[in-house]
């Protein structure tokens, strides 16, 4: 019996996803649920399993095509001993009609260029779907100017989520055919090889991951003026009491107990403390959220991904040390979906655990700040007792930096927000707490 293997739906925004390596060729076996191939979306690179055991007969789309979720890409035989292999090079792969998809903006920064063409309709203008237009007439954007915008739908169709991000960035009194474009434009390699011949140079093209990290953090330095603030804490109490804790930990979790879920926790209480922390912004509207789904940023073989703890306000301390462990491992093996790195309302990194006492990070869009943590290191620190003496001591000290959106957070909030994580930090409830 053939089975269709056919583009997953990875999620409920996804709808189209790009083919990135065949784990296996014609004629290979391959058993129910072991990894066939890698696909990646606008959201996550993931590894997709087999739906069924039998023989991989034939691939239809090849490496490196994008086409629309439920088209077929491959067939598996069933029964071993009937399979008759197709080794020949797929077929050039007809796209679904662009209104079967909708990809997410990829709006980008640098010099002034002119939009991909996108689709023409029969009389050769550029075609746009009804919503888009009534958005455009209504935002007062003419058709030489939506003729600029780059669509990221397939065959570049102009999409509402690439005009509303375009409305956003557009500069007031901006000239109608001028746009803020930060793509990463592809380069022959042949001629960048020229450029920069062996042995004295290695050129290296960059994945797919790497170009939307790149364009996600152009758009968002371009998006917001960011305001850095930088505090210290003192870290002892944590890191003795992590020492005592650890072994017992380990044995009744089944995993190791970081400082990790100590900044998290820390930090959710602030937010609750600091509500216009967890917002984004629309325009002249601020939108505030009664929930917190806190982004923690995680260093891949891959690159940095930033998988979410959803509702993070509602977990306790055990949980939180859970949900940071199984995001950790499922974003390391390839195994997160797309659900798992949407909604984010704040987000956390950890740059200490490469060592480094300060960084300064990037907001990651569209919230409207980011906090990160430094490496804990001993350090000798005056301490001041409640009877005023003064005496030195050997500290376990961090350094804490928040980058905030100068849009709507001036720095008295800033700065009390940051302070609310170290006094959280320093003065950390311990009260059964395992």
């Amino acid at each position: 019996m053939q089975v269709e293997v056919v583009m997953p739906k990875m999620g409920e925004s996804i709808q189209e996803g790009k083919i990135l390596r065949w784990a296996k060729k014609p004629g290979d076996k391959i058993q129910k649920d072991e990894t066939i191939l890698e696909i990646s979306t606008d959201k996550v690179d993931s590894e997709i399993p087999s739906p069924s055991a039998g023989v991989l007969t034939k691939i239809i789309v090849p490496e490196n095509e994008t086409v629309a979720v439920g088209t077929i890409i491959a067939m598996i035989e069933t029964d071993a001993a009937a399979a008759k292999v197709d080794t020949s090079a797929p077929a050039p792969v007809e796209k679904k009609s662009p209104a079967a998809a909708v990809a997410a903006p990829v709006v980008s920064v640098g010099p002034i260029h002119a939009a991909a063409p996108g689709p023409r309709g029969r009389n050769g203008l550029r075609f746009y779907s009804p919503l888009v237009r009534t958005i455009a007439e209504k935002e007062g954007i003419s058709s030489l100017e939506l003729d600029t915008i780059s669509g990221s739908g397939i065959a570049g169709r102009v999409t509402k989520n690439d005009l509303l991000s375009y409305m956003r960035l557009r500069a007031p009194g901006q000239a109608a055919g001028q746009k803020f474009d930060a793509s990463i434009r592809p380069v022959d390699m042949k001629d960048m090889r020229k450029k920069y011949p062996p042995p004295n140079y290695e050129v290296r093209q960059m994945d797919n991951l790497q170009q939307k990290m790149a364009e996600h953090m152009v758009k968002s330095v371009h998006t917001s003026p960011h305001v850095q603030a930088i505090s210290e804490c003192d870290m002892t109490g944590i890191v003795n009491y992590r020492a005592e804790q650890a072994p017992a930990f380990e044995k009744k979790e089944g995993f190791k107990l970081t400082f990790t879920p100590f900044l998290l926790k820390a930090t959710v209480q602030a937010l609750k403390q600091f509500p216009l922390v967890n917002s984004s912004v629309e325009g002249d509207k601020i939108i505030l959220k009664r929930f917190i789904n806190l982004g923690m940023a995680v260093a891949t073989p891959a690159g940095l991904i930033v998988p979410v703890i959803k509702n993070a306000e509602e977990k306790n301390f055990v949980g939180i040390t859970r949900a940071v462990n199984d995001i950790s491992i499922r974003s390391r093996n390839k195994k997160l979906m797309p659900d798992d790195i949407q909604g984010g309302t704040f987000t956390v990194t950890n740059y200490g655990v490469f060592g480094n006492i300060i960084g300064i990070p990037i907001i990651n869009q569209p919230q409207v700040a980011i906090l990160g943590f430094g490496a804990i290191k001993k350090r000798p620190i005056v301490v001041t007792h409640s009877d005023g003496h003064d005496s030195i001591a050997i500290c376990s000290m961090c350094y804490l930096t928040l980058s905030f959106d100068h849009r709507i957070l001036d720095g008295a909030i800033g700065g009390q927000f940051i302070e609310a994580v170290v006094s959280n930090l320093q003065n950390f409830d311990f009260t059964n707490l395992l």
